[in-house]
């Protein structure tokens, strides 16, 4: 059986596509023909899982996880498979039309965006730095790994999807100080965090807000998976 290959960048963005303990870093066969890896944030790590991915034989590309607003009409929990994918050169990637279809018909009564996505080499803190990625690239949303993971499908001849849900939106801030006190995989680093809160008290009625938008966020990813199935509705 070939398998489809599903690159996520953080462990709860992999927690919302199976409850199986996945090794960080590495491939990883599951039920139903999936081949997973999750490889941490950015496009570099992106891009090295999916050709990982790929030279392991998959038929097919995905990117599982969550994306921030750049359109303040998205709110968090929102669920968006785009049509077409932009890097910030210039390139565009579209997504299989027929895959992106069986997609919809499997989620049923969930909302399906289709609008454009907008990968960066690095997180969108601001609402400021978000509208000005909005008016320059014209892109509804805004992740850091899946042109890069277009990119290598495209390259190697593979459909390629993305299922993301909105977690921050556009008008929402991440502090910095917090922004560093988390890991490649979006773990936090306990003593980090603790110099953060210590060194800037004003940040901690921030934190019930940004971790209901990522648990709001994975909660959608995790209905979109249960709806469409093992290996988000791509057929071999």
């Amino acid at each position: 059986m070939r398998h489809i290959g599903v690159v996520i960048a953080l462990e709860a963005e992999a927690r919302a596509l199976t409850p199986r303990k996945l090794r960080l870093g590495l491939v990883e066969d599951l039920d139903g023909g999936v081949r997973v890896q999750v490889c941490g944030m950015g496009p570099a790590a992106a891009a090295a899982a999916a050709l990982a991915l790929a030279e392991s034989g998959v038929a097919a590309l995905a990117i599982y996880g969550v994306a921030g607003a750049l359109d303040p009409g998205l709110l968090s929990g929102a669920l968006l498979c785009p049509r077409v994918v932009l890097d910030q050169h210039g390139a565009r990637y579209a997504v299989d039309p027929a895959w992106r279809l069986r997609l919809a018909a499997r989620l049923g009564g969930q909302t399906l965006l289709d609008h454009t996505l907008l990968t960066v080499s690095e997180p969108l803190l601001t609402p400021q730095a978000k509208a000005e990625a909005r008016r320059e690239f014209k892109a509804a949303a805004v992740d850091m790994e899946s042109a890069a993971v277009a990119e290598v499908a495209q390259s190697q001849g593979l459909p390629f999807l993305v299922l993301r849900a909105i977690a921050d939106s556009a008008q929402d801030s991440i502090p910095p100080p917090l922004a560093g006190a988390v890991d490649r995989w979006g773990r936090a680093k306990p003593a980090a965090v603790a110099t953060a809160l210590l060194s800037h008290p004003l940040l901690i009625p921030r934190l019930p807000h940004l971790a209901s938008t990522m648990n709001r966020a994975c909660a959608t990813l995790r209905r979109a998976a249960q709806a469409a199935g093992p290996g988000l509705a791509y057929e071999v």
